[in-house]
């Protein structure tokens, strides 16, 4: 009796064991929502709501733009996923594997969308869009555009080898391929690419990411990971202070300024309330590192500790009367925060007036030039007017229009259509094409600032 109590009790330990590689892989892993315009939505698995700049986005979650929407995903390597009005991504996979590597698999329902992997090491990204599929290892930049007929992949840089009930197609770089979804997802490879009425918003984002990437030297200095650290080199600045190292401290940033004057109490299912940073450098610095009150400086960050999820970020050291924010007791509706300045537009629509205190809230990336001597312009007189650069980003309307001209005008394939080479691949957490959805509805743009 003894001896068949311990082979059972060695079978279950060794069950246990078996299942920890299984259990480590499944890690779930949490990525940014870092830019959102116009109307853009999350579904967590109980329908559409309101979608936030900075909101963690999880597996198994969805992203919609609307008529007007446009949003970025951002990862922790710093690759980045944009999509543009009328699109739809799911994450059906964002975990780590126990050797530490990430795997990240999104899919395409509909729309266009823009991915710049950079291929940090032991990291794969899946696409699927349809019944085609692709996996990267090495870094590509590449765009999906899904019609109720046909798929585009186009290759901006990189390789990448599409996977289909036609057979694998290999698409280098400035080269298209086109997939008919009412003819077996048979395909036609060109060598050339067909501009898009987004690509220039696209280049421009990736130009932000490029240029204030660079400036940070090494990311690690900063945080395990790099998504947010473009942000922090634009909207603000690390200093050596005295007695407490390099702290960093966004620009107009008065006295009177604190960490959490802006932005909502959100409730995540299985996780509770956790504070959503409406600054739009608010991201690693309420997920790693410590808020710090300095004399004679104010707020500051300091980086360093663990990195954290869903927890309220550490406060040291705070001045007297400040109380250290708490989520709400109870509920699960979003709680907004609205306490400080916010930048508005000026008499030009191509300037905005940049308060003391708002801290950088209203400013689009890279719109303003040279941030920090508009900083000390602004603390000297409290508001400054200044101009602000953008490239010019088409209507939905607009941009449909364009893409029909471009889908009827004859382009010189470079290869035959392939044929069917047996039946369809299996899925790996894409989903086969159903009948075509229309258009979301039209919704009213999201305001700047959060409603009260």
């Amino acid at each position: 009796m003894f001896s068949r109590v311990r082979i059972i009790a060695i079978g279950i330990v060794l069950c246990g064991l078996m299942s920890i590689p299984s259990f480590a892989d499944s890690q779930v892993r949490i990525v940014r929502l870092s830019s959102v315009e116009g109307d853009v939505q999350i579904d967590r698995g109980h329908g559409y709501e309101k979608a936030f700049l900075n909101l963690p986005v999880t597996q198994g979650m969805k992203v919609r733009a609307n008529n007007d929407g446009r949003a970025e995903i951002e990862f922790e390597d710093g690759s980045t996923l944009r999509i543009t009005p009328g699109t739809v991504l799911e994450f059906p996979e964002l975990s780590l594997r126990s050797a530490g590597g990430k795997v990240s698999t999104v899919h395409v329902q509909e729309g266009t969308a823009y991915l710049n992997f950079s291929g940090a090491k032991d990291d794969q990204f899946g696409m699927s869009f349809g019944r085609e599929k692709f996996a990267l290892i090495n870094p590509a930049h590449l765009r999906v555009q899904m019609s109720d007929t046909q798929v585009t992949l186009a290759v901006f840089k990189g390789e990448v080898q599409v996977e289909g009930p036609s057979g694998t197609v290999s698409v280098d770089k400035k080269q298209t391929v086109t997939f008919d979804l009412a003819n077996h997802d048979t395909y036609e490879l060109a060598k050339n690419l067909e501009p898009d009425p987004y690509d220039t918003w696209d280049k421009q984002q990736e130009q932000y990411h490029e240029r204030y990437m660079s400036r940070a030297g090494s990311y690690s200095s900063y945080s395990p990971y790099a998504y947010g650290t473009t942000d922090l080199n634009y909207y603000g600045n690390f200093r050596n202070v005295a007695g407490y190292g390099n702290l960093w401290q966004p620009y107009f940033a008065n006295a009177g300024w604190d960490p959490f004057m802006n932005g909502v109490w959100n409730y995540s299912p299985g996780f509770g309330y956790n504070w959503v940073s409406a600054y739009p450098w608010g991201w690693t610095p309420y997920h790693y590192g410590t808020w710090m009150f300095v004399p004679q400086y104010g707020w500051m960050w300091q980086p360093g500790g663990a990195w954290s999820g869903y927890s309220v970020p550490r406060v040291v050291n705070p001045p007297a009367r400040f109380v250290v924010p708490r989520p709400p007791a109870g509920g699960t509706s979003v709680v907004a925060v609205n306490r400080g300045p916010v930048t508005t537009p000026g008499i030009s629509p191509r300037q905005v007036v940049i308060r003391d205190g708002s801290a950088g809230l209203g400013v689009p990336r890279g719109s303003v030039k040279d941030l920090g001597k508009v900083s000390t312009k602004v603390q000297q007189k409290g508001a400054y007017v200044t101009t602000v650069r953008s490239a010019p980003v088409p209507t939905a309307t607009a941009a449909a229009q364009a893409r029909t001209v471009q889908a009827t005008r004859p382009t010189t394939m470079s290869g035959a259509a392939a044929r069917p080479t047996g039946g369809p691949m299996p899925s790996s957490g894409g989903r086969g094409m159903s009948t075509p959805r229309s258009a979301p509805a039209p919704r009213p743009s999201a305001p700047a600032h959060l409603p009260h």
